[in-house]
């Protein structure tokens, strides 16, 4: 039996530990501290990239090169992700003890949705090598839209809620650690099962751009979805370690919205741009680190001039 067709037996049989590993180490009500969830997020990222040197000595080295681009991508687009979520856990006022529940749940409902999308994606695109312009122009528009929007609006996720409020009638409070609960006679959607039906809806949102992103880089469905799979392992200590900071990078949206305008560039250059397997993931890393870079840059010079404003007599 060749690795090709150990392929994805391996990486399931691998997903599946991974989660058992990460449901045991978050098992009980205990909330992460930041330096806690430092180490499992540096954790998940030592696995994603040694998955990568698996993906160099099953399939070689411009696959993994692949890899590594598709996971930078779906990781830094999973920061912005991030921050929605932020918002609707303030909307909803849920506890941070539950809070790491529903995005347990969100991940692994994330994982099955990515799937059906990558599925599809790759299906269309071989019966019809031209949606690769209509992907193209789809990251391009998502691109502009993201950096002509105003922070002041409503935004993707306060539409969803308003939506999902017209459909799911919600109790007023928590009830334990239910997603349902029953009042008065009546089954009532609980404030947590409310915030994961939206968290769920807000990530295919954001799947309809970036698995185009991904297909940007390359159209191995193996590859796509394992960095998928990385890129979503972890996301949860993410969450803890970034929360306190999302609000503050403040050149995110316009290194996202590069990145996606790059790629959505190179679908729609693609029968005359080739570039080497490696750029993708170098431009993403440059950008990313751009952005957030400048944004930390520019909070400690506020800081530094607001001190400078206090102790001036």
């Amino acid at each position: 039996m060749s690795l090709d067709t150990l392929a994805w037996p391996g990486l399931l049989a691998l997903a599946v530990l991974c989660l058992a590993i990460d449901l045991f180490g978050h098992r009980g009500n205990r909330v992460d501290s930041s330096r806690r969830a430092l180490i499992w997020t540096g954790a998940w990222v030592v696995l994603a990239l040694a998955f990568g040197v698996g993906v160099w000595a099953m399939q070689g080295p411009v696959a993994a090169e692949e890899y590594f681009a598709v996971w930078l991508l779906e990781k830094s687009l999973s920061i912005d992700n991030l921050f929605v979520f932020l918002v609707i856990f303030d909307a909803l006022a849920i506890p941070r003890a539950e809070q790491r529940r529903v995005l347990t749940w969100g991940i692994l409902g994330a994982l099955v949705t990515r799937a059906l999308f990558i599925a599809a994606g790759a299906a269309l695109l071989q019966r019809w090598h031209g949606l690769s312009y209509v992907f193209g122009g789809l990251l391009v528009l998502t691109a502009v839209k993201m950096l002509v929007s105003r922070e002041e609006g409503p935004g993707e996720e306060g539409r969803i809620l308003k939506l999902v409020r017209r459909v799911l009638p919600m109790s007023r409070g928590l009830d334990g650690h239910h997603f349902v609960t029953r009042v008065n006679g009546r089954l009532l959607a609980t404030p947590l099962l409310f915030a994961l039906v939206v968290v769920e809806l807000t990530d295919v949102m954001f799947a309809i751009d970036s698995i185009p992103a991904a297909f940007a880089v390359t159209e191995n469905t193996f590859v796509i979805y394992s960095a998928n799979v990385f890129a979503m392992f972890g996301l949860r200590s993410l969450y803890i370690v970034l929360a306190s900071a999302l609000k503050g990078l403040r050149y995110l949206k316009w290194g996202l919205s590069t990145v996606l305008m790059m790629a959505g560039g190179k679908l729609l250059a693609s029968s005359v741009f080739h570039p080497p397997a490696w750029a993708p993931p170098l431009a993403i890393a440059v950008v990313m680190g751009i952005a957030i870079g400048a944004s930390l840059w520019a909070n400690a010079r506020d800081r530094r001039r607001s001190h400078t404003v206090l102790t001036t007599p």
